[in-house]
C-alpha cells in the first residue's frame, strides 16, 4: 500500500506577520514567520484549514490551547524537549534551566536551549514561553518583538479568562 508523502503548503497571514504552514499525511510539520511569503499555490489540505483557523481563534483570544496533530521533524531528543514545551500552560512563563528539569535532565540547559532554536512548529509548540533565569526575553526565531506579543497575548487572555472564573 502506498501512502500520500506529499507536503501541503499554506501561507497564514497574522496579525504579527504572515507564517508558512506545512503538513503532511500525518499533521502538522512546519509552521513559522516569513518576512517573504511565496506560495505559488496554497494548499486547501483539511489540516491546513483547521490550523487556520485555530490560529485565528488563538490571535482573537478564543483559544488557549489547539487540537491539530503535530508531526515534528527533528531527532529524538528534539522532539522529547518539544514535547516537553507543550506541557507550559498558557499564559505563563519558565526558565530554560525549569524546563531542562521538567524535561527531566536538570544539566542539559543548554542542549535545551538549543532544541527550542530549532523547534520547528512555532506557536503550537510554545517555545514562546521560555525566557532566561533572569527574567529576560532571550531569543526567538521570529523576532524578539513576536515573543513579546505573544506573551503579552496570553497574559491579557489568561487574565481576562481568570476574572470570569
Amino acid at each position: 500500500m502506498q501512502t500520500d508523502t506529499t507536503d501541503h503548503t499554506r501561507i497564514i497571514y497574522t496579525p504579527i506577520g504572515a507564517m508558512i504552514a506545512i503538513a503532511d499525511e500525518h499533521g502538522i510539520t512546519y509552521l513559522d514567520f516569513t518576512d517573504a511569503p511565496s506560495v505559488q499555490n496554497n494548499s486547501d489540505h483539511h489540516l491546513l484549514g483547521l490550523l487556520e483557523e485555530e490560529l485565528h481563534e488563538y490571535f482573537d483570544g478564543k483559544r488557549s490551547s489547539f487540537t491539530l496533530p503535530l508531526y515534528p521533524q527533528g531527532t529524538p531528543f528534539q522532539k522529547s524537549v518539544w514535547e516537553t514545551l507543550r506541557t507550559i500552560p498558557y499564559g505563563e512563563t519558565i526558565s530554560y534551566g525549569t524546563e531542562a528539569k521538567m524535561f527531566g535532565n536538570p544539566k542539559a540547559v543548554r542542549a535545551v536551549a538549543g532544541a527550542n532554536a530549532r523547534n520547528p512548529i512555532s506557536i503550537l509548540l510554545p517555545c514562546h514561553r521560555v525566557i532566561a533565569s533572569d527574567g529576560r526575553i532571550g531569543g526567538y526565531s521570529g523576532g524578539i518583538w513576536r515573543k513579546e506579543f505573544l506573551l503579552a497575548l496570553e497574559k491579557s487572555r489568561d487574565k481576562d479568562r481568570r476574572l470570569f472564573l
